[in-house]
């Protein structure tokens, strides 16, 4: 079973950037809720109010809004590998 976690991911599943941060939601064992955006860039006005910008993945965690997977997978490290080693 997933830690619960109030992340939120707004991703595309044919997004291989997006691919790098779930396989690391997984490997780090988070539940998170996962936001499908549509494929046209104009369409996506909920991920763009939360972070200013069209292009995915885009995280939120509490407070934290990060926008691209080579911020995101250290956050994620940061953040809640040390769960991982002790568990």
């Amino acid at each position: 079973m997933a830690i619960p976690t109030n992340i939120k991911l707004y991703g595309a599943t044919w997004c291989w950037y997006c691919r790098r941060v779930t396989e690391k939601l997984a490997e780090l064992n988070l539940g998170y809720e996962y936001v499908e955006v549509p494929v046209f860039h104009g369409q996506r006005s909920e991920v763009e109010k939360v972070s200013g910008q069209t292009s995915v993945p885009v995280l939120v965690d509490g407070d934290t809004v990060l926008d691209d997977d080579d911020s995101i997978i250290p956050y994620l490290d940061e953040h809640y590998g040390a769960r991982e080693r002790r568990a």
